[in-house]
């Protein structure tokens, strides 16, 4: 078993400026609104916290560390705010956090034993249990602690488009999302799924969802996929520039898509969460979800998912997509196995 209190060279310090930054662009855009999380640039730009690590050993606390996010994404100052709730709130552990890529580096620190707790999208931690995709024929071993935020499929097309309906998009100038990424994933999927091929049934771009507001505010695109938190702060921009339509997968094709992929949920953005969106659009869901291994005492698990869910109000007070952060979604699209100290938490409520 990994040692919990050894020393990392490469921790984040909660320093007021660097967080007070992070966390003010994170309110204002939710989620990373030009790239995934999946996509994150790696940001080396930490701290070294040794000091602090040692005065946790010596306290006998359990010194941790959270793998996170790049910089200007979503999940490091998300997990900047959940490490404070932890630090201010628990006496058995210190908890630090680590910039990094994102979801498939993540999961690969975790194995690698660089870090005891990561945030990672669901959809890529069941890849990489199963040792498929990035992790072709190497299977991680890793637990499940609780959802955190939805990673939220959002097809947006402009009202001039005509476009109301996924059927609607074929013939359509539709961008896709950066190749290789979740978005273009998701989006060949759904609309492979209604049988449009998305290589000759429509014009497909590659764009960042950046490049694809610029596309559906002046006229080049009638459709783009995003996966983004909710609200999305690219898509309200768009949405006070042109109007915009939020188009709905139909009851059909979702029942397809949830059998074909366990890790999706399906979810509703109600209306008005945009600027002139009148009327609900459903849609499907990944999830931002916290991961640990087996390592970590049941004990220890128990106190980080309770403070977790009960401190969820001053985490949303730092950064939006906290309040997503549910007692009834904690487990939606979880594929892995349940930590034994998070599983006894949630039979508890």
């Amino acid at each position: 078993m990994r040692s919990i209190t050894r020393k990392r060279s490469r921790t984040w310090r909660l320093a007021a400026a660097v967080a007070a930054t992070a966390l003010a662009l994170a309110a204002c855009n939710g989620d990373d609104d030009v790239v995934d999380d999946v996509d994150d640039v790696v940001d080396d730009d930490v701290v070294d916290d040794d000091e602090d690590d040692d005065e946790a050993a010596a306290d006998g606390q359990a010194f941790l560390t959270l793998a996170t996010g790049s910089t200007g994404g979503t999940y490091f100052p998300l997990g900047g705010a959940m490490a404070g709730v932890w630090n201010d709130n628990l006496d058995a552990a210190r908890v630090n956090t680590q910039s990094s890529g994102a979801s498939v580096e993540n999961l690969r620190l975790l194995d690698g034993g660089e870090v005891d707790m990561i945030l990672a999208v669901n959809g890529v931690a069941d890849t990489a249990a199963a040792g498929t995709g990035e992790f072709d024929g190497t299977p991680l071993d890793f637990v499940t602690i609780a959802n955190i935020y939805g990673e939220v499929t959002q097809i947006v097309a402009t009202a001039d488009s005509g476009i109301t309906e996924i059927a609607d998009l074929a013939g359509a100038r539709v961008a896709l999302g950066p190749p290789g990424s979740g978005t273009e994933v998701i989006a060949r999927t759904i609309l492979e799924t209604q049988g449009i091929d998305p290589d000759n049934d429509i014009t497909p771009f590659n764009d960042t969802f950046g490049e694809a507001a610029d596309g559906l505010r002046d006229g080049r695109l009638d459709a783009a996929f995003a996966i983004l938190a909710l609200p999305a702060g690219s898509i309200e921009e768009v949405a006070t520039s042109v109007d915009i339509t939020l188009v709905s997968i139909p009851d059909d094709l979702m029942s397809t898509l949830l059998a074909d992929d366990p890790t999706l949920s399906e979810l509703t953005i109600e209306a008005g969460t945009y600027s002139g969106q009148d009327d609900d659009a459903v849609t499907v869901t990944n999830w931002a979800t916290l991961y640990t291994t087996a390592d970590l005492s049941d004990d220890l698990v128990y106190e980080l998912t309770r403070v977790l869910f009960e401190e969820t109000e001053s985490i949303a007070n730092a950064v939006a997509v906290g309040n997503q952060i549910q007692l009834d979604t904690a487990l939606d699209g979880n594929t892995i196995d349940v930590h034994p100290g998070a599983q006894r938490f949630y039979d508890e409520q």
